[in-house]
């Protein structure tokens, strides 16, 4: 069976606005992201940690806007283009690395959880406060994603 055109797929009306329905919980994620923002996380590394969690959960407006601001904030189309396949792309740090197989990790739970081998590998590169900072950023991007996607948010 073939995939159907373009013109006559159809796109997915948004389901309700979280931040009228829910404002006290809304602005309690957007907390946590002004504090990541002002933390020992880079802005870099932040934008990785977005757009890399947006796309192994499927979020197309989180992946379309996160990835509009990483590249204002100055990373590369190239490197955005390769992140799904970061592990066989020359673009990537030592610490850029540890970081996405540990947001891989934590983002796909199952079936093997967060591995010993990637906390250490990654705790070893970045220290501990700083792990816990990539740990904080992971989380409160899945939940956004998830949120995302089950309101049905849209690119525009």
């Amino acid at each position: 069976m073939s995939e159907p055109s373009p013109d006559t797929r159809v796109i997915p009306q948004p389901r309700f606005n979280l931040h009228a329905v829910e404002p006290a919980a809304y602005a309690g994620l957007l907390l946590l992201d002004k504090h990541l923002a002002q933390s020992v996380l880079t802005a870099t590394h932040w934008d990785l940690i977005k757009v890399h969690t947006s796309q192994l959960n499927g979020c197309a407006y989180c992946i379309q806007k996160h990835s509009e601001d990483a590249l204002k904030a100055g990373e590369t189309e190239q490197r955005l283009r390769a992140l799904p396949a970061w592990r066989e792309a020359p673009y990537f740090t030592a610490e850029e690395r540890a970081i996405l197989a540990f947001t891989e990790e934590v983002t796909r739970l199952v079936p093997h959880h967060l591995s010993d081998a990637t906390y250490e590998a990654a705790v070893r590169l970045l220290g501990e406060r700083y792990v816990a900072q990539v740990l904080l950023a992971v989380t409160n991007m899945n939940a956004w994603n998830r949120l995302g996607i089950a309101a049905r948010l849209v690119p525009a």
